[in-house]
């Protein structure tokens, strides 16, 4: 039996007041389930962001709930929201946001030494996910050395290290060019395929959008489709179609849904 990892239930989110409002998130209500690789697509403006933040307590929702394991995520507090989230979540920036005066060794490690895990493992788990990521030879680099494909990997290393149980990705591609952005998805896909972890993106990117295995479209803060793959037959050129589909027939154009 799948086990949820994390549900969101009518979740809303206001900005402004009076008649300045303005409603991020309106009763927005999904599942994810462990091993799941699910995509949130929609319009600028849609919730997308404000969702992931929500999720990642940068930003505290309106109303509604988001319970991660039966935990309900806003009532943590001190050491116990720290804990989640250090090690409940890794989150991917579209910017990579790593620390200019760090190597890429001390960036991917800084989360596990903030976390107290011992050295040796520390240097197991960087070795592993490095050579995964073929990040090996950048390690010692300073992001100013580095592509904006290998920086994005060390971000990816840093956002796993201390494997959470989600990954929460914000547009990972947005800041790539098409080959890089490739190599990123196919090695978040090949760790959501081969090791079952659990990924929640958000892209404006079809191609993107094309690894995943269910994709729900926002509009005005609710879900207003949902795609799911056919798996395991359909193939992702196949689910890419299907999405240009979807695209065409919710608005005509990627200015427009995407």
């Amino acid at each position: 039996m799948t086990t949820q990892i994390l549900e969101i239930d009518s979740l809303r989110k206001t900005y402004g007041k009076g008649n300045n409002q303005t409603k991020a998130l309106n009763g927005i209500t999904f599942q994810v389930m462990a091993g799941e690789f699910l995509g949130i697509m929609g319009s600028s403006g849609s919730g997308k962001s404000t969702l992931l933040n929500c999720i990642a307590t940068v930003i505290r929702p309106t109303g509604g709930r988001i319970r991660m394991r039966e935990t309900d995520v806003h009532s943590l507090r001190g050491a116990d929201l720290a804990e989640y989230r250090g090690k409940k979540i890794g989150y991917l920036f579209q910017s990579f946001e790593l620390l200019d005066n760090l190597t890429g060794r001390e960036n991917i490690l800084l989360p596990l030494s903030l976390h107290g895990v011992p050295a040796k493992e520390s240097r197991e788990r960087l070795q592993s996910l490095s050579d995964y990521l073929e990040i090996t030879d950048v390690l010692d680099k300073f992001p100013a050395q580095m592509s904006g494909g290998q920086q994005q990997r060390i971000a990816a290393a840093r956002a796993l290290i201390l494997r959470p149980d989600i990954i929460l990705a914000d547009e990972p591609t947005g800041a790539l060019d098409s080959g890089n952005a490739k190599s990123l998805m196919e090695k978040l896909s090949g760790l959501n395929q081969e090791h079952n972890t659990t990924i929640l993106m958000v892209t404006h990117d079809a191609n993107a959008a094309s690894y995943c295995k269910r994709i729900l479209f926002i509009q005005d803060g609710v879900i207003f489709h949902e795609l799911r793959k056919n798996v395991p037959e359909e193939s992702r050129p196949e689910f890419y179609e299907r999405i240009l589909k979807v695209m065409a027939q919710l608005g005509g154009g990627s200015a427009n849904v995407l």
